[in-house]
């Protein structure tokens, strides 16, 4: 069970132009004139991953992987205190998108991503639907403040001693705990900023610690650049609303209309609870939605298994 495609290596690769000083990792593997698919990766700031080429057939897919704004191979790094953040929205996300399809001479591509990766992929999708082929999604998330407030607070109380943590590694507990991890990580003491990325990624490690399949300290388990990166982008959208109004993306959901979707969501994900997929689903008429009863946020062999599957449907 679980099994994927086997490891493949890019066969073209280079930094994208994406303006004001950034320059945005690409990758490109599986078969030139296969059916074009963007891997769109969570966070936000965790960057992609060799294990993300793996759910695609490479015989029947051209699969493109990014490094959004500020983390894995882009530059500048968000781990680097003097990267500006204000060049970092999703507005910025969705115009390197778009400027990546074209640089590529795409016409349509399937969408493939989870978490934070399915916020960005919703938000394309309705801004771009005539670009999107299909859409696949493990843990669907729209980035709500609902969510956000679930997650960083809510959800605290099956954790509250860890919770206890988390509230007590800023300087005013009781106010808005992401605003104010925002701010220490632009801290200008390095050990403050350490301090505070830690301090969140023990967290988010406790969110997930009950998944019975899942994998344990996915949050930590990065290098310390990758981690302070994670951590100042997850922050900075996370404080900001991701500058999406609230509800947006239920709301315009009918824009979707017409594209092929599926959503695959664990039973067990207490970070990102059911719900959210279920408003999703209800709201695109065209998506088909598929619980994954032994998985939480961070999967297992049967949500491998259904994500293979689904983009097995899609491919040519």
């Amino acid at each position: 069970m679980g099994e994927l495609y086997p490891p493949i290596e890019p066969y073209d690769h280079g930094m994208l132009d994406a303006g004001d000083g950034n320059l945005v990792y690409w990758e490109v593997c599986g078969n030139p004139d296969g059916k074009p698919a963007l891997v769109v990766h969570g966070g936000p700031g965790s960057g992609c991953s060799p294990g993300h080429r793996r759910y695609f057939d490479p015989d029947r897919y051209r699969v493109v992987l990014f490094d959004q704004r500020g983390c894995g191979r882009s530059t500048p790094h968000a781990s680097d205190p003097a990267t500006d953040m204000s060049l970092n929205t999703t507005e910025h996300l969705l115009a390197d998108m778009e400027k990546l399809r074209e640089h590529l001479g795409i016409d349509r591509w399937l969408l493939f991503g989870g978490s934070w990766g399915s916020t960005l992929i919703l938000a394309y999708a309705e801004r771009h639907p005539h670009r999107v082929s299909e859409i696949v999604i493990p843990s669907v998330t729209t980035s709500r403040q609902s969510e956000i407030d679930w997650l960083y607070r809510g959800v605290g109380r099956f954790f509250p001693e860890q919770w206890d943590r988390f509230r007590a590694g800023v300087p005013e507990p009781d106010g808005d705990l992401v605003a104010a991890y925002a701010r220490l990580m632009e801290h200008p003491d390095p050990d403050v900023r350490a301090k505070a990325a830690t301090d969140w990624v023990t967290w988010e490690d406790a969110v997930i610690s009950m998944e019975p399949n899942g994998a344990p300290n996915a949050y930590s388990d990065r290098p310390p650049a990758g981690l302070l990166a994670f951590v100042r982008i997850c922050s900075h959208y996370f404080a900001h609303g991701s500058w999406l109004d609230e509800g947006v993306l239920l709301r315009e959901a009918g824009r979707l209309a017409g594209i092929p979707g599926i959503l695959l969501h664990g039973r067990l994900d207490l970070g990102s609870p059911l719900g959210t997929a279920w408003e999703v689903a209800r709201a695109w008429p065209d998506a088909q939605l598929i619980v994954v009863d032994d998985s939480g946020h961070t999967g297992s062999d049967a949500m491998r298994d259904e994500m293979r599957g689904a983009l097995d449907r899609f491919a040519r």
